[in-house]
């Protein structure tokens, strides 16, 4: 049952007025896109998408959860999106990344060569300029990654989702995603390691 009362839909007796939606939640949806996107105006366009799929879909909204909830769901799947079309697009620089890694294990024993190898960083958890500048580094790094491999391990390790989820959104095989979370790991690690003093 819908019908129009006083500017709100109303939806299966949920009231909802999609007026109010840019001012409630424009600025959560906006960083929560920043976050896992690396760009503020793609960031800004999945926003307003956001915002028009959620209207025309608003006829089957039924208050189930919240509309902050909902919309953060609908952004969800607007990166997953564009994470897939990244994800194609990819395979030169997933190429480069993975040459420049060739040397970072002996290749007769599949050790690492001491150059390369594992190392403290020295970090002072008590320390939150120390915190912050790794943060900043960790960024820059994360920006360095190829697409896919970004997408991966944002949808992995910032959004929380399951392997097979990922897998399935980016359509790849279980063994792609463990490669990819593996060369990601030792990409991350290498350019912290180079940039942190």
């Amino acid at each position: 049952m819908n019908e129009e009362k006083q500017g709100l839909l109303v939806t299966n007796h949920f009231y909802s007025d999609p007026v109010t939606w840019v001012e409630k939640y424009a600025d959560y949806l906006y960083r929560f896109a920043v976050s896992r996107l690396r760009d503020e105006e793609i960031a800004k366009d999945l926003v307003q998408d956001t915002f028009l799929a959620a209207l025309q879909q608003l006829a089957r909204f039924n208050g189930n959860s919240s509309e902050k909830t909902w919309l953060a769901a609908i952004l969800k799947n607007k990166i997953a999106d564009f994470y897939r079309k990244q994800a194609s697009r990819g395979l030169k620089e997933i190429r480069q990344s993975e040459s420049e890694q060739l040397e970072f294990f002996d290749a007769e024993n599949g050790h690492w060569n001491a150059i390369y190898a594992p190392q403290a960083f020295g970090l002072e958890t008590d320390n939150p300029l120390l915190i912050k500048e790794l943060g900043n580094i960790l960024t820059g790094c994360l920006k360095k990654l190829p697409p896919l491999w970004f997408s991966v391990f944002s949808m992995k390790h910032m959004d929380d989702s399951a392997s097979e989820k990922i897998c399935i959104e980016l359509k790849l095989t279980d063994a792609n995603f463990w490669v990819i979370m593996h060369r990601t790991k030792l990409n991350l690690r290498a350019c912290l390691q180079k940039h942190w003093n």
